[in-house]
Formats: C-alpha cells, sequence, structure tokens
C-alpha cells in the first residue's frame, strides 16, 4: 500500500515560468537552475487534495484548535512523574533541562513548520521520509511512527486500568477494564477530521490541569515540605533516566506533520506552536517544581501516590478524560495514516458510504485491539514503552528536524553568520536526538534485563 503521487503541471506561460523559477533561486541560490525549474513547475498534492466539493472535509481546523489537540496529546498523566525526575536530577539541573529542552522542542517544532511550508505534500513522517531518503525513508517512518503510535495507544489503556482499579479499589479483573478502556477509546476515535476531535481536546486539558491542581494543593497539605537539593548524587542510570523523563515529555513531534495538514491556514501553525509550549512548559516548571518542593525527594511517580488514597482517587477520576483523550488522538492519528495509504488518490478520502465509513471503523478495531493485545500480553511492558520512546521520540522530536533544516538549507550551511549559527544549531538537535536514543536504549534495556515481572493477561491489581 503506497500513496499515490499526483502532480498537477503549471500552466505553460513562459511569464509566470520565469517568475516561478526567479522566486525560488531567491528561496535557494545553491540549487541549480535546471532544478530550480523542475521544482517550480510541478508541484505534488496532498492526500486531501482539492475539498471545495467534498462530503467530509479535513482541512479545516484553526489555529487554537490545532494548538489544542497538540497540547491534549502531549500533556497528559506523565507530568506527575516530572517531580520524581527533579529528585533525581536534583533542582537545579533540572529546572536548566526543563527550559533548555523546552525551548529546543520549540525551535524543532518550528522547523517541522517549514518543511510542511517547503513540501505542501507532506502529511505524515513518511511523507517526510519520502524527501529526505526516497522509498527506503517512507516505510522507515512510516513503521516507526506505526509502532510508535500504537505503543502509546496501549499505555493509555493500560493507565485507564490502573485509574480504575485505584477509583474501585481493585473492583473487578483488571482484564474487564482494559475492554473497557479499548472500547471508550474505540468510540471515542471515530470522528474522522481532526476538528472534531479539537473539543476532546478541550476537555482534556481541563481534565490535566483540574488534577494536576489537586495533586498541588494535596500535597502541600499533606507533607511539610523538605529540604531542597540544589543537586544530588546520582549514577548513570538513575540519572539518564530521570533527564530522559524530562526531555521526551516534550516529545510530541511525531504528530506534527498529521495536525498541521488539517489547518485551515497552514501559516498559522506558529501561533498553535506557541500555545502548545507556553502551556507544557508552564505546567511542567511550576507542578514538578512544587509537588518536588514539598513531597521532597522520596515523591512517588506518578505522584498521586504521594497522596492520601481518598484525594488519589478524587484526582484519577477528574484526570480520566486526559488518559482517554490522549490515547484516543494518537489512535486517530494512527488509523488516519493507515487510510490515507490506503484511499489516497481515490474519492473514499471524502465519502460518508458503507465502504469508506466500514473501513475507518475497521482500522481502529484493528488497530484498538492490537494495542490492547501489547499492553496487557507483554509482562514488562512498562519498560518496553520506555524503549520504544527513547527509540522513535528522540529522532521524530531532535533529530529529523535538525535533518529537514540541514536538508532545506543544503548548499547554503556557511553562506553567511545567520546560516552558520543555524547550521550549528540543527547539527545539535541532530546530535541531541542521537544521544537520548543511544542512552536512552541502554537505559530502558536494563531496566527490562532487570524485570522479574512474568504476569500476561492476568487479573492482578495494577493500580
Amino acid at each position: 500500500m503506497s500513496t499515490a503521487t499526483h502532480y498537477v503541471a503549471q500552466p505553460a506561460n513562459p511569464d509566470i515560468e520565469s517568475t516561478m523559477v526567479e522566486k525560488t533561486h531567491e528561496e535557494n541560490p545553491g540549487m541549480a537552475i535546471d532544478e530550480q525549474k523542475a521544482e517550480s513547475m510541478l508541484y505534488r498534492q496532498d492526500v486531501f487534495g482539492d475539498e471545495e466539493h467534498a462530503e467530509v472535509k479535513y482541512k479545516v481546523l484553526t489555529w487554537w484548535q490545532c494548538g489544542l489537540l497538540m497540547v491534549a496529546e502531549t500533556i497528559s498523566l506523565g507530568i506527575l512523574s516530572i517531580p520524581k525526575a527533579i529528585a533525581g536530577l536534583g533542582l537545579a539541573p533540572a529546572i536548566v533541562i526543563l527550559l533548555s529542552m523546552g525551548l529546543v522542542a520549540s525551535y524543532t517544532g518550528y522547523v517541522i513548520g517549514q518543511f510542511k511550508w517547503r513540501y505542501p505534500h507532506v502529511v505524515s513522517m513518511a511523507d517526510a521520509g519520502e524527501v529526505l531518503l526516497g522509498r527506503f525513508g517512507r516505510e522507515i517512518l512510516f513503521t516507526g511512527q506505526m509502532l510508535f503510535l500504537i505503543f502509546l495507544m496501549a499505555s493509555h489503556i493500560l493507565t485507564f486500568t490502573v485509574a480504575m482499579n485505584t477509583l474501585t479499589d481493585h473492583g473487578t479483573c483488571s482484564l474487564v477494564f482494559g475492554v473497557v478502556g479499548l472500547v471508550v477509546s474505540l468510540v471515542f476515535s471515530l470522528p474522522r477530521t481532526m476538528k472534531n476531535m479539537s473539543w476532546l481536546s478541550l476537555a482534556s486539558f481541563i481534565s490535566i490541569f483540574i488534577a494536576v491542581f489537586i495533586a498541588m494543593v494535596a500535597i502541600g497539605i499533606e507533607h511539610p515540605g523538605s529540604k531542597v537539593k540544589a543537586t544530588t548524587e546520582t549514577n548513570l542510570v538513575t540519572g539518564f533516566t530521570s533527564a530522559l523523563n524530562i526531555i521526551l515529555s516534550y516529545a510530541s513531534h511525531n504528530a506534527f506533520f498529521n495536525v498541521i495538514a488539517e489547518l485551515k491556514e497552514p501559516e498559522d501553525f506558529p501561533k498553535a506552536l506557541t500555545l502548545l509550549q507556553s502551556i507544557d512548559i508552564s505546567l511542567y516548571l511550576v507542578a514538578g517544581v512544587v509537588i518536588y518542593y514539598y513531597a521532597g525527594s522520596d515523591v512517588a511517580s506518578p505522584a498521586l501516590g504521594s497522596i492520601s488514597p481518598t484525594v488519589s482517587k478524587v484526582a484519577y477520576g477528574i484526570a480520566l478524560p486526559t488518559i482517554i483523550i490522549a490515547g484516543v488522538i494518537n489512535g486517530h492519528i494512527a488509523c488516519k495514516s493507515i487510510y490515507t495509504r490506503v484511499f489516497a488518490g481515490t474519492d473514499r478520502m471524502h465519502k460518508r458510504d458503507l465502504m469508506a465509513v466500514g473501513s475507518w471503523i475497521g482500522i481502529g478495531v484493528a488497530l484498538w485491539v492490537i494495542a490492547w493485545i501489547i499492553a496487557t500480553a507483554v509482562p514488562v511492558f512498562s519498560s518496553l514503552l520506555s524503549l520504544m520512546t527513547a527509540l522513535f521520540a528522540s529522532w521524530f522530536s531532535f533529530s529529523l528536524p535538525g535533518a529537514f533544516w540541514l536538508f532545506m538549507n543544503k548548499g547554503l550551511w556557511f553562506t553567511s553568520p545567520k546560516k552558520i549559527a543555524l547550521t550549528c544549531l540543527n547539527c545539535f538537535c541532530f546530535i541531541i536526538g542521537v544521544v537520548v536514543c543511544g542512552l536512552g536504549v541502554y537505559a530502558s534495556g536494563k531496566a527490562i534485563h532487570d524485570d522479574t515481572s512474568s504476569a500476561s493477561f492476568s487479573c492482578a491489581n495494577t493500580a
């Protein structure tokens, strides 16, 4: 299944042709004239095509809806693991990493937007991979993105199971809660457009904000506070695992192309990115520091384990929309990635007939069942999720954006002081991804090796 390639030839008007070549030359003077002409005269359509008379229109997102979608995908219950990461590093290094990596993630997100503007047909990491490395790049990034999305879907099913076990004091078999999470997630994944998902994103943000606020207040009341450690002694695995938890809390870039593709005005993406990064940097910093200050170095991960069972139940109950919706958005993107590959270039993309709707539902059922099987059948799922995150998110969020910029500016890397600085910055982003991937895989692999878990498809309490 390969996305069909469509090219739209521009009018054979010498004046128009000349103007387009001159514009391309201004944007990339290092490109040969023949290449400029070829790039200017051939425009590849995106998979959604012309939607003027379509039944189902995808490219209708406003910038704030796009921003909320990215917030819901990025910020979930994992934010309550940041205080433990701060405890593992010490306050000073943790704050430096939180702020600096937030800025780096903001920049690499903007580069993804630049790449989309340069190549309008790109609607996924697979399309971007094809631009970089041809068919091989397309297939490797499609596979990587799908694996990562499915594991994220599975993690939210597992988190839902933990929350329900907490709320009900293990009222029934954990497998039952997992199936309930699967069904609920599938139902919420059914809308085919991002615009219809954006309202869920608003509920997700309100949910996690209130849950984090309750956790901060409860910990502040129940714990008198302890001596704050500016730095702390640690080892490579513990220290890097803590840093990894902070760095990868920003790593949601794997879905950026997918959400930009459905923007009504793609040039509004910087506004959406600013909304995302303003919220996540502020929330990570405030929640992480406040909870660490009161709970101390013994803070649990997630931090709800450091408060009374009653308040913890309240917080889990309020956080349920976030637990579900963050997984739903990843599931929607995974379904859309397969759906567009199957039906690209056909009118089925914009139909509401039995084939179109049935195929969408069938893909959703298959992906959510696979995610549920992985979450319940793999004894070391949590460690395996850390491995997948280190393996893929590091590339999608840091290394690949650096490669995108270098590719777009090939031949211009050292043409001015500004270009030299940007070349160094993007090489640095690429190196960050490689280091995070390498050490993350090592730390996750060691955790898997040391894990003695053996329960598959277990009814045991996961709380």
